[in-house]
C-alpha cells in the first residue's frame, strides 16, 4: 500500500456555519466514494478555505459524518488577488493500492474551472 493524496475543491455558497458544513460533507463524501476510500484507510484530511470563509471549520463536518478517528487540521489558504471567492480546498491522504493515475480528484461548484476533469 502507497500513502496517496486526493484533491478536492468546490465553493461555499456564503460565509455560514450551514453553508460551510454542507459543502463539506458533499465533497469529504463525494471524494470518498469515487474513489472507494475506507474511513479505516484515510490518513488525514487538510482542509483550507479562503479567507472570506471563517464562520466554521470544515473539520466539523468529517466529525458529524463519524470520521472521530482521522486526523484533521484547517487552515486559510494564500490570499492572492482574483482567486476564486469562498473556495474550500481538501488534500485527503489515504493509504491504497492504487496508482496516481487511478485516483479522481473531485471538483464540485466554481471550483470546477480550476482543473480539468480527473487531473
Amino acid at each position: 500500500m502507497q500513502c496517496r493524496g486526493i484533491r478536492g475543491a468546490t465553493t461555499v455558497a456564503a460565509n455560514t456555519k450551514e453553508a460551510i458544513v454542507v459543502a463539506s460533507k458533499e465533497l469529504l463524501q463525494k471524494m470518498a466514494q469515487t474513489n472507494q476510500i475506507k474511513i479505516d484507510d484515510i490518513a488525514t484530511v487538510l482542509f483550507t478555505t479562503t479567507t472570506d470563509l471563517n464562520a466554521e471549520f470544515p473539520a466539523v463536518a468529517a466529525r458529524e459524518l463519524g470520521w472521530s478517528q482521522v486526523a484533521l487540521l484547517c487552515g486559510h489558504e494564500m490570499n492572492v488577488p482574483n482567486g476564486l471567492p469562498r473556495c474550500l480546498r481538501i488534500l485527503m491522504l489515504v493509504n491504497t493500492d492504487k496508482k496516481a493515475e487511478e485516483i479522481t480528484n473531485i471538483y464540485l461548484g466554481e471550483a470546477q474551472t480550476l482543473r480539468p476533469k480527473n487531473k
